[in-house]
């Protein structure tokens, strides 16, 4: 698929055992390559601070930063104690300290003490609130915390003693480095279990977590780094394609888009290098046709601007040719607004599109190469008898969004017979519009998106934080790009026209959906860091599509999302 692939925690700890046991890697050294990672990523953390202003308006000392390493007993606990003792080779001021029972430190946990205690340092018990004043005054002046509390074995909420220490610690001014995930965070969902620390920076080894990208945990990872530790590539591809974690429910056979011996999802989230190795070459020899041409179809009275931004997201996302159809109600507003694209007036009832306009609408979508349904279409049983009559009788590939959704809920085997006659169909619900399309969140947005998109032959997009975006064959992307910004009507609009551009252009029909989901959200973080969240808006992020573009070709590398 081309993204880097996401782990479950359980998939992870299998990982870590069959490299292990099976592989003879001892576990202290995988352990110590953690840790080295860990202390080299805090080094350039602190070092890119130095060349900045701190945090609190003052310059960052000249040398020797003070770091404070909190450890749970566990083998996160470990990777913790160990990174301490590399920062103290590195000129570091640094104490560790440990939240939890001594008695109950893994082996290898207390290796590293050992270790940790020749080089001339103590792993401190961190004290009872009478005692600890000062470890506290110690801490809170520090440049950084290093979280090893919790790591990705969490199971259930936090307890007391040490939701008491994660709580202080995220009230104080000081940046966070997570190891492997934030403490308090579900690996798997994002959920904040209790209470949560938010990183500045996390490094995990391997593979990503889902709770780096899902859920609250998308808020408190900060940048992510993630580190290989020498655990070979074979190991890792045996335990995903077992299916330890989030296989897939339907085998070939049952699944009518499934490819031969398929039997688990694939996860993969969609980052720079992901998109990039995604974005099409154009031709230089490149005509208007070359580069698709596509129909959109809705709008009706009080819904004239959806349909615009529609077309306008799928003009700045390349296509060739845009053809635009409206209730004649609307045309001439419609038209006022478009310059680069071609709106044309179709038959009205009431203010919508009327069943009269059937064979317009199909002679276009059967000269296209790909077509968008729904934005600001309405609701009505013929308008849902018309839209379901198309999907019955064009083979062009199609994108459902926003009242295109509504008008296929009950009438969703239409989907699985389109994927049964090989033809394509995009849907892009947000949780809302899911729900009333039988959606089941109640197992999480992931497998949520991968069971309906199995179910029904369609690839899924489903929108919101992380949006993920799934294929009938269990191959899914998790998007890392987007903000609270985009949270405003008219965006979605937006998205649906450059899922119609990219498909359009001839790409597969997963890539183009995953590629435009993060060009949209890349366009939504360039457009924040323009006009800030409060005041930018989805015609605006329609206008930053080319500097996404642009950013995605150059390769520029500067993150923009603050998670």
């Amino acid at each position: 698929m081309g993204g880097v692939r996401i782990a479950a925690a359980a998939q992870m700890k299998e990982i870590d055992r069959v490299a292990i046991e099976k592989r003879g890697i001892p576990s202290e050294v995988l352990m110590e390559r953690a840790a080295r990672h860990v202390a080299e990523a805090a080094e350039e953390f602190l070092e890119k601070r130095r060349k900045g202003p701190a945090s609190s308006g003052e310059a960052a000392p000249e040398a020797g930063f003070r770091i404070a390493v909190f450890c749970g007993p566990g083998n996160n606990g470990g990777d913790g104690v160990a990174a301490a003792r590399f920062l103290k080779e590195k000129g570091m001021k640094v104490r560790a300290f440990l939240v939890g029972s001594r008695e109950k430190l893994t082996a290898d946990t207390r290796l590293m003490e050992e270790r940790l205690r020749e080089a001339g340092l103590l792993l401190e018990d961190w004290q009872t609130e009478a005692e600890n004043s000062e470890q506290k005054s110690w801490c809170a002046s520090a440049d950084l915390i290093l979280d090893a509390l919790l790591g990705i074995g969490l199971r259930g909420e936090v307890r007391p003693q040490m939701k008491e220490v994660i709580l202080w610690l995220d009230s104080l001014s000081v940046p966070v480095l997570a190891v492997d995930i934030a403490s308090g965070i579900d690996t798997d969902t994002g959920a904040v279990l209790g209470a949560a620390l938010h990183a500045s920076l996390t490094v995990t080894f391997t593979l990503p977590k889902f709770g780096h990208y899902e859920g609250q945990g998308s808020c408190h990872t900060g940048g992510l780094t993630v580190c290989d530790i020498g655990i070979p590539e074979e190991v890792v591809a045996q335990v995903l394609s077992s299916g330890t974690e989030m296989r897939a429910e339907k085998s070939r056979e049952e699944s009518c888009a499934g490819e031969a011996g398929q039997g688990y999802a694939v996860f993969e989230a969609c980052d720079e290098a992901c998109a990039r190795a995604l974005l099409p070459k154009r031709r230089e020899d490149g005509h208007k046709g070359t580069f698709g041409k596509v129909s959109i179809t809705g709008g009706s009275v009080g819904f004239s601007g959806a349909p615009v931004l529609a077309s306008r997201g799928a003009a700045r996302c390349g296509s060739g040719l845009v053809f635009l159809g409206v209730p004649e109600s609307i045309y001439s507003i419609t038209a006022a607004s478009c310059l680069e694209v071609m709106p044309s007036p179709l038959p009205d009832q009431g203010g919508r599109i009327s069943s009269g306009a059937f064979f317009q609408i199909l002679e276009r979508l059967n000269a296209c190469d790909a077509g968008l349904i729904g934005p600001g279409l309405g609701r009505s049983q013929e308008l849902s008898l018309l839209v379901c009559k198309l999907l019955e009788q064009t083979a062009t590939p199609l994108v459902l969004d926003a009242d295109g959704l509504y008008a296929v809920k009950d009438r969703k085997e239409l989907l699985k017979r389109r994927c049964e006659k090989g033809l394509v169909t995009i849907l892009t619900p947000h949780e809302g519009e899911f729900a009333y399309l039988g959606g089941d969140l109640s197992k999480g947005r992931k497998t949520a998106a991968l069971r309906f998109a199995e179910k029904y032959g369609c690839i899924l997009v489903l929108k919101g934080p992380a949006t993920v975006t799934a294929s009938p064959e269990g191959k899914a992307y998790i998007n890392t790009t987007g903000n609270n910004g985009m949270a405003k009507g008219g965006s979605g609009d937006v998205l649906g026209g450059m899922v119609l551009s990219l498909l359009g252009q001839g790409m597969k029909p997963l890539k183009a959906a995953a590629l435009a989901v993060y060009l949209h959200g890349l366009a939504g973080d360039l457009c924040r860091g323009r006009l800030g969240e409060y005041g930018m808006l989805p015609g605006d992020l329609a206008e930053e599509i080319p500097a996404a573009i642009l950013r995605l070709q150059r390769g520029c590398g500067e993150e923009l999302r603050t998670w």
